[in-house]
């Protein structure tokens, strides 16, 4: 149990990190060469933004699942399959990472994309029981 909430702990401690770098692309910060492969450096166009702003009340949702199957706390709107779509996505996301052609990319997001899965797969493993 201690190994599953320090999973979750350090699974809400990153995806606050991504949230708030979606969040400061939706609001219009300069870093859009460090997201998407780089592909539109500077500011994101109105339309980037609120992609930018969805992806980050998903992480902010995938970030209550994994709490709440840690036994956090409740949550209503997720059943206990979530936590696998959730680990899974993450899986994806660090392959995407390990993959862009952004260095910095690379640099920042990939090891928070491994750090994302790694704890994922731990409360998905260790809370599979129940």
């Amino acid at each position: 149990m201690m190994m599953t909430r320090a999973a979750a702990v350090l699974y809400l401690g990153l995806t606050l990190v991504v949230v708030c770098f979606q969040l400061a692309l939706a609001a219009g910060a300069p870093w859009g060469e460090y997201a998407m492969g780089g592909a539109v450096p500077g500011r994101y166009p109105p339309a980037l933004r609120a992609t930018a702003f969805l992806q980050g009340a998903l992480l902010a949702w995938f970030g209550a699942v994994v709490w709440a199957r840690a036994g956090m706390f409740r949550l209503r709107f997720a059943p206990p399959a979530a936590i696998l779509l959730v680990v899974i996505v993450c899986g994806f996301s660090l392959a995407a990472n390990l993959a862009t052609p952004s260095a910095g990319e690379r640099l920042i997001w990939a090891p928070v994309a491994a750090g994302l899965f790694i704890s994922s797969l731990v409360v998905w493993a260790t809370t599979r029981r129940r």
